[in-house]
């Protein structure tokens, strides 16, 4: 083109960089086997007014649940909780400016260009936290895998020694035709579970999710301690993690009362929340006894919980309480 004029093309935009909340996924183990993520540059400009090719987006599917922070600082970057919410995790760089760009009325020849930027990069820390209305927590051994296999279609691994349930488990409480809600079984909590001992803290954060907590007692006579004392334990650890979790409705279910002997137990720990104020549910998870009237109450609560707009749960600050 004689006496053309300049004609340089801009270059094409790098893609971004995006978490979505996928309820087809339940783990985080994608992301345990793939840790890093490039994607390719932008297309050059060039002549003939010729743009470069945008680079497409990367959408990386994670669980509904994942808590995004930057590894570095520990500044929480997002929180996915609802499908297909979306998080620009790294932003793509600009593309560059041909010459053609800067021509204008009185400079008709630019002689120059502008180069593109450079992406983002960011190294995150994900966190997966279960989202359940109702958390069940107690201490090894006190039947929380036995009221949830009865109560949902879960099925946890059921047995007769501490420490049979290694990971939480999601099950999912139909009360009503139309009424239903989420139940988590967290694995057992011991005595100095803060700290690392047992199971240690690694499942206590999917209990922030949860909006109560049903917190089972084993009152049978095999148990060992006094039923007042293994309340006290489990809740003592909850506060050394976070104390926020205390701040949660409880209600307290005394499991095992087919095998309850005289009763002493029973009635120590009932007049015990009585005292406390804390709802107060007999049960037998084994032979169903007062386990239909104990899921009547958690789904009104539930359904009373769910109409109020209550503040999420104040992180921990970075390193406290893990």
């Amino acid at each position: 083109m004689p006496r053309g004029g300049p004609d340089g093309g801009d270059g094409g935009k790098g893609g971004d960089i995006i978490l979505m909340a996928s309820t087809n996924l339940n783990t985080l183990l994608d992301q345990r086997y793939q840790q890093q993520y490039t994607l390719k540059r932008g297309g050059d400009g060039s002549g003939k007014n010729q743009y470069g090719k945008n680079s497409p987006d990367l959408i990386i599917n994670v669980p509904v649940g994942t808590l995004v922070k930057d590894y570095n600082t520990g500044e929480i970057l997002a929180d996915l909780i609802e499908e297909g919410q979306k998080a620009i995790i790294a932003k793509g760089g600009r593309g560059g400016k041909g010459n053609a760009f800067f021509k204008t009325a009185t400079r008709q020849a630019p002689r120059f260009a502008q180069p593109g930027e450079e992406g983002g990069e960011k190294e995150l820390l994900l966190e997966l936290k279960l989202l359940a209305d109702v958390g069940i927590v107690g201490l090894p051994n006190a039947g929380k895998s036995t009221l949830i296999s009865v109560v949902s279609a879960a099925r946890p691994k059921i047995a007769g020694y501490p420490f049979t349930t290694l990971v939480p488990h999601l099950g999912v409480v139909k009360v009503r035709q139309y009424r239903s809600f989420v139940i988590a079984d967290i694995p057992g909590l011991i005595e100095g579970a803060h700290k690392g001992k047992g199971l240690g803290f690694q499942f206590l954060r999917h209990i922030e999710r949860t909006s109560l907590l049903l917190h089972l007692v084993d009152i049978s006579e095999a148990a060992a301690e006094d039923p007042v004392k293994d309340f006290e334990v489990v809740n003592s650890e909850l506060r050394l993690y976070n104390p926020e979790l205390l701040k949660k409705p409880m209600i307290v279910g005394a499991n095992k009362i087919d095998a309850k002997g005289s009763g002493e137990r029973l009635k120590m720990l009932k007049d015990y929340c009585k005292e406390k104020g804390l709802p107060f549910f007999p049960i037998s998870a084994a032979t169903g006894e007062g386990v239909p009237k104990l899921l009547s109450y958690l789904s009104k609560e539930v359904v009373k919980l769910k109409g109020k707009k209550t503040p999420p749960l104040n992180p921990l600050p970075q390193g406290e309480g893990r």
